[in-house]
């Protein structure tokens, strides 16, 4: 469905950890006003090969911003975790690797001020900016918001201005600038040789209920499924040989592919202790 990067990265280096392409839906634009309302991670490999994907709306304990925006309505937040309750499972997404996004400064200043208010601070994680890609290697384009580099680099519609529909979006936009014949192996190696000596925090998992159970975590309605160039991995759905069946994933992961996780029903106290 989506036109392959041509001629394709070079090999990756041995031992990278990879990439994570975040988003991040906000209530308003300030990192230090406002708070992450909606998150997503797509885990590519140092090949750029999908491996999963993480997404949740977040309970901002607040009006949750520009509706017309995000889509985002106040009712659909009830029952969703905090960002304290998921910083766990976000750690341990991003360590080891290269920390996408387009306009990648502003999706990690967010995430820095929310680990910053639980008392965590980030390491100085390498940034890998698509938007920055993109005025390099995609002249055509009629801009450089996420929309506009979509179009002007052959990947067709997504739905903008959801977190996972744009942490995909620029997955594939990040394939595609990396395949460019003009875009030079420094611009994606080094970050990928620096994120691997990065060491990063680590925070115990939080529980919710009275017999231990893990956090939920709430998404939207589903959307498509990922594109077909992003699901171009390797041959097994482990990176192993075909038919070789996948490890499990931890809470909040899946497979790009597999059908989405029901919607955790929005009942008051289903995420334990508000307080």
């Amino acid at each position: 469905m989506l036109p392959g990067p041509t001629p394709g990265p070079p090999p990756a280096p041995v031992g990278a950890g990879g990439f994570a392409v975040v988003d991040v839906e906000a209530t308003g634009r300030s990192p230090w006003r406002h708070r992450v309302v909606e998150v997503a991670v797509v885990l590519l490999d140092a090949a750029l090969r999908p491996e999963a994907e993480f997404c949740t709306l977040l309970d901002p304990l607040g009006p949750v911003g520009p509706t017309h925006v995000h889509r985002i309505a106040q009712a659909d937040v009830e029952g969703a975790p905090r960002f304290r309750e998921i910083a766990p499972r976000l750690l341990e997404l991003l360590a080891g690797r290269v920390l996408v996004g387009h306009h990648v400064t502003c999706d990690h200043a967010f995430l820095d001020r929310e680990f910053a208010r639980i008392g965590v601070l980030l390491p100085p994680v390498p940034l890998l900016c698509t938007m920055r890609l993109a005025r390099a290697h995609l002249p055509q384009a009629r801009g450089y918001g996420l929309v506009a580099c979509a179009e002007a680099a052959g990947l067709g519609g997504f739905p903008a201005h959801t977190a996972l529909g744009d942490a995909r979006a620029t997955a594939e936009l990040l394939r595609h600038c990396v395949g460019a014949p003009s875009c030079p192996p420094d611009d994606w190696v080094v970050p990928l040789r620096e994120a691997a000596r990065v060491p990063w925090p680590r925070l115990g998992r939080p529980r919710s209920g009275p017999a231990g159970e893990l956090v939920p975590w709430l998404r939207r309605e589903p959307l498509a499924e990922p594109p077909a160039e992003l699901l171009a991995g390797p041959p097994g759905p482990s990176g192993g040989p075909p038919g070789e069946p996948p490890p499990p994933l931890p809470y909040g992961l899946r497979t790009p592919g597999a059908q989405p996780p029901a919607v955790v029903p929005k009942q008051s106290g289903a995420m334990g202790s508000r307080a």
